[in-house]
């Protein structure tokens, strides 16, 4: 690979395409805890729900205790804010008109984002979704109908927000730097859900359920000031820049142009069986990764009879591992290139292999240790962790295939992961309503199955090579 030294060489971890990268931590942290806040406060925001279901089992239980232990009654917490009759059916109407919003946005945005630029579309989205966040505690007052369409538009707003970031890299990101910048960046969703399970049910208890909102929204509202203020569209244009290191950048990214103005080639990605292999990669890689963000304090209560409390914080251990292996792996990734110890393809087909198969293993391993609760925590902590590996394989790939249309693939990408997403929250809960423990068990090797067919396929199509349908067009004026 000639032109080696030229990539190699260059500031580290303190320039600004790395405090590019913490900024875009920051976002991602805050727009997964804008995200998950409503899955915290619902529990409170239908408290009076729950009240009667402990008068019907018990007259002490772990919510009461809870209460009880912080020296607020129920009574108390009630007076802090509304509390609103919201069916089962309503709630999942709600949780999942995020998922809706953001389908909607992901191909749009990511096209206009090549165009407008990455900065406005990246930073309007995760300011309409802060605003959103602070305005739903209102929206519940006004009726269930509001906080759908607010929980839609947020959806919207965090797919613009998304997508933007890879048109982004595809200009501040040297080859050989791809997947540690990409994976600071993207550990920050790992990272907010850990911290939003974890202070979520505190925040609610100590000063009310708005205040989860209000929080997290106003943290969005800091997250764009800095956005806007210290992120450019690409390191020509940024005054803060050094020559040093603007010269790196411009320099590894030589054989990779893009021009502001192009038509996208629908025919020729449509055909592209390296471009299908990342999409099935993502279906699969969402498949269980929601079912373990949408089920796991169900599943640990449930299965593990533990309380309430110690079920959010089971729960939150998992993401910790996630943003640990995700920040590591990229760390892996990028040493194994820069070093030339494996060829691009390799590394990206290695840790695409980890990243489906290990969860896997570990998916199926759970229901003959049901009766083992260390190493079924053990289990549950490694799912995350290790599915994480893909943000080095094939979640980045797209940089490498198609740089120019990064943003737009990224958009179509994630539209199938959300689909993979849609479906099996939808099956896991008609499995297990039928028979809890048996239903599991399907879950997990439905799971494992759907991971396979997505490995096997990537490992066969995937490439990292540019394609011809990528490549930049030079046209010739008489």
């Amino acid at each position: 690979m000639d032109g080696k030294p030229a990539t190699r060489k260059g500031p580290d971890f303190c320039s600004l395409r790395y405090g590019l990268a913490l900024i875009m931590h920051f976002s991602n942290f805050t727009m997964i805890t804008q995200r998950v806040s409503l899955s915290i406060a619902i529990i409170a925001m239908v408290n009076t729900t729950q009240q009667h279901g402990l008068s019907n089992a018990s007259t002490e239980g772990p919510v009461a205790d809870a209460l009880n232990n912080s020296s607020i009654s129920i009574k108390e917490f009630d007076t802090k804010a509304s509390v609103y009759q919201w069916s089962p059916e309503t709630q999942g109407i709600i949780f999942s008109s995020i998922n809706y919003g953001i389908i909607l946005t992901l191909i749009p945005s990511g096209y206009l984002a090549g165009i407008f630029g990455a900065k406005k579309m990246l930073g309007a989205g995760l300011l309409i979704s802060s605003l959103l966040t602070l305005f739903t505690p209102l929206a519940a007052d006004f009726g269930v109908i509001l906080v759908i369409v607010v929980r839609t538009v947020q959806g919207m707003a965090q797919g613009m927000a998304w997508t933007g970031q890879f048109t982004i890299w595809a200009k501040w990101a040297p080859p050989l730097e791809r997947s540690k910048l990409t994976t600071i960046a993207g550990s920050g969703s790992a990272f907010g859900s850990f911290i939003i399970l974890c202070v979520g049910g505190l925040i609610s208890q100590a000063l009310g359920w708005p205040f989860i909102f209000y929080i997290f929204g106003s943290t969005g509202c800091v997250c764009c000031l800095l956005w806007f203020t210290v992120i450019y569209d690409d390191p020509m244009h940024h005054p803060c820049i050094s020559v040093r290191e603007k010269e790196h950048i411009v320099s590894s990214l030589a054989r990779q142009p893009s021009s502001p103005r192009r038509a996208v080639p629908i025919k020729a990605m449509v055909t592209c069986l390296p471009l299908w292999a990342i999409f099935l990669g993502f279906f699969s890689h969402f498949w269980l990764c929601t079912i373990i963000l949408t089920y796991l304090p169900t599943y640990i209560s449930t299965l593990l009879h533990v309380n309430i409390r110690d079920s959010g914080v089971l729960s939150s251990l998992p993401f910790i591992a996630a943003a640990s292996c995700t920040i590591l792996g990229g760390q892996l990734a990028d040493f194994l290139l820069s070093r030339n110890l494996l060829r691009l393809i390799t590394v990206r087909k290695l840790f695409s292999s980890f990243g489906l198969l290990l969860p896997s293993i570990c998916a199926v391993a759970l229901p003959f240790v049901a009766s083992s609760y260390v190493i079924t925590i053990i289990l549950l902590i490694l799912i995350p962790g290790t599915s994480n590996l893909c943000d080095s394989g094939f979640i980045i790939n797209t940089l490498d295939i198609a740089p120019r249309y990064a943003s737009f693939l990224m958009g179509i990408s994630r539209g199938f992961g959300l689909i993979a997403g849609i479906i099996s929250s939808t099956a896991t809960g008609f499995l297990i309503s039928q028979d809890f423990e048996s239903g599991w068990r399907n879950v997990f090797f439905l799971s494992a199955a759907v991971n396979m067919f997505g490995l096997v396929f990537y490992v066969t199509f995937g490439q990292a090579e540019l394609q011809d349908w990528a490549k930049e067009r030079t046209l010739t004026r008489l």
